[in-house]
């Protein structure tokens, strides 16, 4: 299960498309403190894929450092189209995808996180 965390609802609508496309479930979230909550809530999420400047309590940059922390387990994709972030900015094993993606490069990040490939 895919946690897409986006500010901007026809962003996060197409990322959801993209990723189920991709063969995996997803549940969404508009921010931040949305999303801790769904995490609180479920034991299946396995990858957040998470926008970095959103408004709210926190942007995805402390939103993936919350989630290394509470949830090792879960993989971390950051994206931003107007920000690049550097491996070194992300929890160990984060990945960051520039905006805009496409089809093909969501679903390769996807399968790298989670298999390994």
């Amino acid at each position: 299960m895919v946690l897409i965390v986006e500010d901007e609802l026809l962003l996060r609508i197409d990322a959801a498309e993209m990723i189920e496309a991709a063969g995996f479930a997803v549940v969404e979230a508009a921010n931040a403190d949305q999303a801790i909550e769904v995490l609180e809530a479920r034991r299946d999420i396995t990858v957040i894929f998470t926008d970095i400047q959103m408004p709210g309590s926190m942007d995805g940059l402390k939103l993936a450092r919350a989630v290394r922390g509470r949830w090792p387990p879960i993989k971390i994709i950051a994206t931003s189209g107007r920000l690049h972030v550097g491996e070194m900015d992300l929890p160990e094993g984060g990945r960051f995808l520039p905006k805009p993606y496409g089809h093909a490069e969501v679903a390769r990040v996807l399968r790298e996180v989670t298999i390994g490939a």
